[in-house]
């Protein structure tokens, strides 16, 4: 059984045994991927909502917040960035592949499942 919660600091790591804030067990490094973008859509665990996920994105957590924000932007919705994951809510596999293709980073875009 690991500590949750102490009265001297408050949340600990289930992790590590660590305050929340000195956790270093989520400073994992993502693994590098093949070079591709995998875009799809997931309902999965949504109760029937769609998203547009967004797999693969060779960037760190910083700027895929920021590519997030302009995915956000252009689609007109909802999203987030979590664990290297970009999710746009509603189906916007179109737009956000051209859009995606367009940048000057030169990116690998393919759709993935259905």
């Amino acid at each position: 059984m690991s500590l949750v919660y102490s009265t001297d600091f408050g949340r600990a790591c289930a992790g590590c045994g660590r305050p929340a804030a000195q956790c270093t067990c989520k400073d994992k490094v993502r693994p590098a991927g093949d070079g591709v973008v995998r875009v799809r859509r997931e309902t999965a665990g949504r109760k029937g909502k769609g998203v547009t996920a967004i797999h693969g994105m060779p960037l760190d957590d910083a700027a895929l917040t920021v590519l997030a924000k302009q995915l956000k932007a252009l689609c007109g919705s909802g999203g987030t960035a979590k664990d290297g994951v970009i999710e746009i809510q509603g189906d916007h596999l179109e737009k956000v592949m051209a859009w995606l293709k367009a940048r000057p980073e030169g990116w690998t875009v393919k759709r993935v499942g259905g």
